[in-house]
């Protein structure tokens, strides 16, 4: 069986920057030998789910603005990197980046957190279209689309860490 700080140390970044997330779900007891990706991320779903609302909205800020200064600084975890390049966030045309950097600073303002969505198989014409139909969310709507979003990206990459369950 996996150490807690084995478990933590391996995913412990599943959920940006929130290893709080992995600590409570393997002290939960349902962190099971074999591992897989649905199992890992019911358990890890569940932490997220149970952390009070301000826990859950540090995650949320946790995440990089798509296409933003973390991006073009290089200083974006890998997952991060990895999945805005494969949706093309690393290849934007100037205005295009302006039209992000404009709908990622109306969205902070608008919620308090950053635009967050699962890039994997959209392109940037999908993930613009997502943004404008977003901001037009109350909070509350928008604050529960962007965690269940957080838990998509989650089960994406446990996918690409773990076998099927």
């Amino acid at each position: 069986m996996m150490t807690r700080d084995e478990f933590v140390q391996r995913f412990g970044g599943v959920f940006e920057h929130s290893p709080f997330i992995a600590e409570r779900a393997y002290d939960g007891g349902e962190i099971r030998e074999q591992l897989t990706s649905g199992g890992t991320h019911t358990a890890l779903a569940r932490a997220f789910r149970a952390a009070s609302p301000e826990e859950r909205l540090g995650v949320l800020r946790a995440h990089p603005d798509l296409a933003g200064r973390l991006a073009i600084a290089g200083e974006l975890t890998e997952d991060s990197r990895k999945e805005q390049a494969g949706a093309g966030l690393d290849r934007l045309s100037p205005e295009e980046h302006a039209r992000f950097t404009e709908l990622n600073a109306a969205y902070v303002t608008k919620f308090g957190f950053p635009f967050i969505i699962a890039v994997k198989g959209l392109n940037r014409q999908d993930i613009l279209v997502a943004f404008e139909q977003r901001l037009g969310n109350g909070r509350d709507e928008e604050f529960a689309t962007a965690a269940a979003q957080v838990e998509k990206i989650a089960l994406l990459r446990l996918q690409a860490m773990l076998p099927e369950s």
